[in-house]
């Protein structure tokens, strides 16, 4: 299986996680704090870590999004003081240039050796428009359509140079080939961006594109277009079902279901007993206040005001909310709590407390783990957990336990994260079409 860390810092798994003892409360901006995570998940051999981001906050946002350190900048410095595991960090489409997105990726590619992965996201924040000099942020299709057309633009110009063109002969003057040099001169419905790109390509060709949309527009342009998607399952049957699905539509979309890796989120606790990981679970999940846990879900309905509604009566009957932003998370709330009966309050508290589907002792989370790579519901899992010591801990009890099944490595098998993830080296398009291939 393939593995990815995510690291919360002070916290993501509720809105009170970053009152817990064990949490430095500078950690969200710590370049130390990183350094160290990222040595840790390197030790275990892990194929990634993944840096999350939005790019809006307010003040009942979440504590964890409210002071933190952007991707790009944080990711190349951890480059500097790791060798082999990959870096993954989120730049939304729909507030960003495709130029700019292309140096940035193809420069961490580079500082990196061959290790960058880019999280393609269209951003689920409605307010974030308002940052970006927009008075309402684009329709849930048109921001899929422009997301699309960003990444076609963005691996273009990762092309401009074939892997062959510079030359560097001092005793001619030729410093490259001008033969292998392109412009994209792409028009379409949303970009005009002439190129060419003023980096290489890097060892891995391109960046590895990662995605983490769960609508019918976010799956298809992960079919299409990317190598990795993360999902958030609740049970063993959504996940298989899930996978079911991004693997047809793979096949559909003309591509090998096995360029498509899928990577369940998961928050786990491992302890040395089953008892105490559920000590360490009620530490972080604890009693959470309804009011906290209704923040927590407000921000996926802007245009609900839950403060109206009975929070012992069943949850309220929205139906089309007209939701603009987390339009997967907020159809799965709705019919989760219809399906079981739920009132808003159950709801919230529902959706306000972390999973507790991995937490149990080191064996039961392998345990799990395992079930769920071989019964057809995971190729991999991006790893989180909900207590500060979860990482440190995963990597001393659980990772030893998947290696000695034969679950996971024990050395990494290549430099670049395309390499250690099985993924094909991309020929550049122009070095194809030259020998018609």
């Amino acid at each position: 299986m393939k593995l990815g860390a995510r690291f919360f810092g002070i916290g993501k798994s509720s809105r009170t996680a970053w009152r817990h003892p064990l949490v430095d409360l500078g950690a969200n901006v710590s370049l130390d704090h990183h350094v160290q995570q990222a040595q840790i998940a390197e030790a275990g051999k892990f194929d990634f870590i993944f840096m999350a981001d939005s790019p809006y906050i307010d003040g009942s946002s979440t504590p964890s999004v409210l002071n933190r350190l952007e991707p790009l900048t944080i990711l190349s410095a951890v480059a500097a003081v790791t060798r082999k595991i990959g870096l993954v960090g989120t730049v939304t489409t729909s507030f960003s240039e495709p130029y700019t997105v292309a140096r940035q990726f193809a420069s961490l590619d580079h500082i990196s050796g061959g290790r960058a992965g880019w999280n393609v996201v269209t951003t689920g924040l409605e307010g974030a428009a308002r940052n970006y000099g927009r008075t309402e942020h684009l329709p849930h299709d048109v921001r899929y359509r422009l997301a699309e057309e960003h990444l076609q633009v963005v691996r273009g110009l990762w092309d401009s140079w074939e892997d062959d063109a510079f030359v560097g002969d001092k005793a001619t003057g030729r410093f490259y080939d001008p033969a292998k040099l392109h412009e994209l001169n792409h028009k379409g419905e949303f970009f005009a961006v002439q190129g060419p790109l003023n980096i290489a390509r890097s060892r891995q060709g391109q960046p590895v594109i990662f995605q983490a949309g769960g609508s019918e527009s976010g799956r298809n342009l992960a079919a299409r277009s990317a190598s990795a998607i993360y999902t958030t399952p609740e049970t063993l049957e959504e996940a298989q079902d899930f996978y079911k699905d991004m693997k047809r539509r793979v096949a559909d979309s003309g591509r090998s279901p096995d360029d498509l890796l899928i990577f369940p989120g998961i928050s786990q606790i491992a302890g040395h007993t089953e008892e105490e990981a559920r000590r360490k679970y009620r530490e972080v999940a604890g009693d959470i206040a309804i009011e906290e846990a209704l923040l927590q879900i407000q921000h996926k309905f802007p245009s609900v005001r839950f403060a109206d509604y009975p929070l012992d009566e069943p949850f309220p009957d929205i139906g089309d909310d007209g939701s603009n932003g987390y339009r997967s998370l907020t159809d799965r709330i709705k019919r989760v709590a219809k399906r079981e009966s739920l009132t808003l309050r159950e709801t919230a508290l529902r959706f306000g407390t972390p999973d507790d589907t991995f937490v149990g002792s080191a064996i039961q989370v392998a345990d799990t783990m395992q079930e769920w790579f071989e019964q057809g519901a995971a190729d991999g899992f991006l790893v989180g957990s909900a207590h500060p010591d979860g990482l440190a801990y995963f990597v001393e009890r659980v990772i030893p336990i998947l290696r000695q099944r034969n679950l996971f490595r024990s050395e990494y098998e290549h430099d670049t994260l395309r390499g250690n993830l099985g993924l094909a080296f991309p020929e550049n398009r122009y070095s194809k079409a030259r020998v018609g291939r």
